[in-house]
This record gives structure tokens, sequence and C-alpha cells, in this order.
């Protein structure tokens, strides 16, 4: 197989839990060595969120495929070492412990890069390092209901948490491509930076659209369950078997033909109730009625080809096993097994596709599993350079 983007980076994570776990899953997945440093006895305490892949966390196995795991104990001296002769030879440092608590290992960003000038550091915490919230714990859903999240999302009658760790993978997201980006400079100038990013702000960057429609519209954005909060039609409308198909227009043109095509009233077009699409918001209620007394006369299978043929867009509300079992999944080939503790497991491949190359998809890490291994291997003498290694 041709090498992978990131091969022979080298990347040492401190991490637990979500956020930086997923930050480093990314690089691994593009051919980066990711070394996991975990607590001795139990590890990462995703290690047991849930027990629900054969008996192995699905938090854990969804974000931290092809990492080694090194277990060791950050505060005792020889562990420490270890671990200091790992960061002279990496190429990313990536951790997300409480603020101040890398510095009082001696584990700072100025103390790594004084000694390290090439290393990437990369500080992921709840809040960011200054500020009236720097100590105040932060885990995902609490993240949500700081940045206003859960004030936007779920019915009119009450909030709702969305289905997945959006604060965590916000975070994770940015720490990934604020890492690559430092690789890029690097490259240029041959000095490493220092990174920090704060759930906070990652999911306050994504809560853009509602806040200039508070800040700038007045009413701002309200709960609308599974319709959108500013464009109508767009959501979930029943057919005539009891089905629901959900569909989105986002133009005049695509209203008029959902008018001429699908609904065969084309009259609805400049009534002026729904004549463009804040009209159209704003008497969501009366547009729904009239939708739905037209796809009364169908299928659900049948309204969804009905609107393929007129070219609006348009969706199933499918189920986990729904999307497991997705056709389109099966016909790009995107699903890849990979080893684990608990044996072969099957997962998506990367979103990002490489031309000419798969990604490697290589196991999920038994606790300690590579200890033995890395201690021997860094208790050698730093390269010098030109010899083999990252940095």
């Amino acid at each position: 197989m041709p090498a992978q983007p990131l091969e022979g980076i080298t990347v040492v994570a401190l991490e637990q839990a979500v956020a930086a776990p997923f930050a480093t899953r990314q690089l691994a997945d593009l051919g980066a060595r990711v070394i996991k440093v975990e607590r001795p006895g139990r590890g990462d305490f995703a290690r047991e969120y849930d027990r629900e892949v054969k008996g192995a966390s699905a938090y854990f196995v969804w974000v931290n495929r092809g990492k080694e795991s090194v277990a060791l104990d950050v505060k005792d001296a020889t562990d420490r070492a270890l671990l200091g002769a790992m960061l002279a030879r990496a190429d990313v440092f990536v951790h997300n412990l409480a603020p101040g608590a890398v510095d009082r290992l001696g584990l700072g960003a100025k103390t790594l890069r004084a000694a390290h000038p090439r290393l990437i550091t990369c500080a992921i915490s709840g809040y960011g390092d200054s500020g009236p919230y720097r100590e105040k714990k932060a885990y995902d859903l609490l993240i949500q209901c700081e940045a206003g999240l859960l004030s936007i999302t779920g019915s009119p009658e009450a909030p709702a948490r969305p289905g997945i760790s959006i604060a965590d993978i916000a975070g994770g997201m940015y720490a990934y491509t604020g890492i690559l980006t430092a690789l890029y400079e690097r490259e240029r100038t041959g000095a490493g930076t220092d990174l920090s990013v704060s759930l906070l702000d990652a999911l306050g960057e994504w809560m853009g659209h509602p806040y200039f429609a508070q800040a700038y519209g007045g009413a701002g954005v309200v709960r609308s369950g599974a319709r959108h909060p500013s464009i109508s039609p767009y959501g979930a409308y029943r057919c005539g078997d009891g089905g629901q198909v959900f569909l989105s227009v986002q133009s005049d043109r695509e209203w008029v033909a959902l008018c001429e095509r699908v609904l065969r009233r084309p009259e609805l077009i400049r009534d002026p109730r729904f004549a463009d699409n804040p009209l159209r918001r704003t008497h969501d209620e009366e547009l729904t009625a009239e939708l739905e007394a037209c796809f009364a006369d169908h299928t659900a299978e049948g309204l969804i080809a009905l609107l393929d043929g007129a070219g609006i867009a348009n969706a199933r509300l499918r189920d986990l096993a729904g999307f497991s079992a997705h056709p389109q999944f099966d016909a790009r080939d995107r699903w890849g097994e990979f080893g684990s503790p608990v044996g072969p497991l099957r997962g998506l491949l990367p979103p990002v596709e490489v031309a000419g190359r798969r990604a490697p998809m290589r196991p999920v890490p038994g606790l300690g599993e590579h200890t033995d291994a890395v201690r021997a291997e860094f208790s050698g003498p730093v390269p010098r350079p030109g010899n083999p290694g990252p940095a």
C-alpha cells in the first residue's frame, strides 16, 4: 500500500474521553503514529463508558482506532522520564488535561518548546486557559448548555440534547485541523507552535447562524423539532400510507418546481402567504396543511420518486439499523474491518479519501498493550539529525 500522508509523524497524546482522542484518531487514520498515554490499571475512563461493543466501550472503540497504548504513571519519576524521551522524538504533543495540570508536570507548552523547538503542542480544554470559567469542569452536554445549543434544540415544549457528542466533536475537529496547519507551517519555517482549543469556542463557532439571527434579527431562532427554524418547507411531512418524507425547498426555482410538478398546485406559487421563504416560514403551519393534503394521495415511496423526478431534495428517516445498511455506503465500499481486544469490528472508512490510498484501519489497542515495546524503544539515545526519526 502506498505511504499514508502523515506517515513518519509521531504524536504523543496524554488524552482521555472524546475530544482529544477524536482529534488524534483522525491523525492516525492519515498514517501518523499516535502513542496514547493512559493511566495504569484503568486507563482512559472512556473505556468504561459502556460495554456495548462485545463488552468494550462504543465510545472508546470509535475514537481510538489505530493507536498504541502505553500505561504510564506520569507522576512517577521513571515513567515521567520515559514520557520526556518520547516527547523529545515526537512531532506533536496533544493533551486535554485540566488547565495548569501540564505545567505542574513540567509539560507546559513553553517548557517543552524551549527544549524541542520543532514540537507542535495542542491543548484542548473546556473553557480556555483564562477567564472565570478556566477551572470549571467541562463535559460535552454542559458545553452545549453554556453555548446556547440546547436553547434552540428540541421541541417548542422542551430542549433536547443532540444525539451525538457535538461539542467534543467540534473541539476535536478544530484541534485536528490546527495540527495539520501547524505541520504545514513547520515545513516552511522549521519551527513548531503552540495550539489551544476550547470546546466552548469550537461550539460557539458552530452557533454562528443562530447568534447572528438573534443579534440582528430580533426574534432569533426557536426550537422547532425536526423542522428547520428558518426555511420552509423543510422538514417531515405525512403521506397517505402513514409514512413520513423529509423534504427541503431552498430557492424560488425549487418552490416553483414543487408547486407545479409535485403538488400540481401552480396557484400556490404566488399565494401571498407563500411567495418567498420568509413568508413561507411565517405561515409554516398553513403551508404544512397544504402539502400534507396533497401528499395524502401518495405513499412515502411514491412521493420520494415524484420529488426525485422534480429535483426536490428529500430523505427517508432512517434508524441506526437503516444507517448501517445504507445502500450508498455499500455501493461505494465504505465499510472496513479493524481489530480490537474483543475481536474484529466493522466500521466506516474515514471521510477523507486520499486518491490511490486506502485508510489503514489499524486496531483499537488494549490498555498498556504497547508499554513494553515503547519503553524499550525510547530508552535508547535520541536519534541525531539525519538519522531515522520524526523530529
